[in-house]
């Protein structure tokens, strides 16, 4: 069961021999065109063109590709987020305005783009987030694991949350599985390659050839995946 979005793949190409991940996304546009953010190099292009045309361009602009890429990377580690009216963050991707009143009992609703907060005296806005958060990261990492663990044989396994800074995800000898809340701040399909990753550790706990083999059953762009893990996590927002 390969990983993949409806309307967005991810791609890795070679340029002055750096290896670059790219999420290319098609649509009725009629030009290629490249933007580089927070989450790396974003490739817009018109559903026919060939991908040949499209990793030309990007060899034609390389060393714009490559400046701006290392301006992203030089930036310093972002501070810790102010959580006002307005204010924006992103889920799975998708980018998410968060709204902030503060009367009444604290609690907080999802609502299409928007997350509502209540903050109260007792519990602040930046508290409210991430319970909001947390509860939100259960719901998707359950599903994702219900998904994922059929394909190779297992039953889906226990699932705990960690707020590890420098760990994504764990697999006990016991068959439970950890995962990093903070991952519900990536795309879905990084969600996934985790995913991925720690239910093949049920299959074979170690990093060897067959691990990995494992892995890419489920996940055959997995190196493109963990790459780009590592070039987001630094970019996370802290609260």
């Amino acid at each position: 069961m390969p990983i993949t979005t409806p309307a967005e793949t991810s791609h890795r190409i070679a340029i002055a021999g750096a290896d670059v991940v790219y999420q290319l996304r098609r649509s009725q546009r009629r030009t290629i065109g490249l933007s580089i953010d927070h989450r790396g190099l974003r490739v817009g292009a018109p559903q026919r063109a060939r991908l040949g045309d499209i990793e030309q361009l990007i060899h034609r602009h390389s060393d714009w590709v490559l400046d701006k890429l290392a301006n992203w990377r030089e930036r310093p580690a972002p501070e810790k987020l102010d959580i006002t009216d307005g204010c924006e963050i992103f889920i799975l991707g998708t980018p998410l305005t968060v709204t902030v009143t503060p009367i009444g009992r604290p609690r907080w609703q999802f609502a299409g783009e928007k997350l509502h907060l209540w903050p109260s005296v007792a519990v602040d806005a930046g508290n409210l987030l991430e319970k909001a958060l947390r509860e939100k990261a259960r719901a998707v990492f359950a599903e994702r694991l219900a998904l994922y663990a059929p394909p190779l044989g297992v039953a889906t396994p226990p699932l705990r949350l960690s707020s590890a800074r420098t760990r994504w995800g764990s697999c006990s000898h016991r068959g439970g599985i950890a995962l990093n809340w903070r991952l519900l701040l990536m795309p879905l399909a990084v969600v996934d390659y985790v995913v991925c990753h720690e239910l093949a550790h049920l299959k074979e706990m170690n990093h060897s050839p067959k691990f990995w083999s494992v892995v890419e059953q489920l996940c055959p762009d997995w190196r493109a995946r963990r790459l780009e893990l590592r070039q987001l996590a630094r970019q996370l927002p802290n609260f």
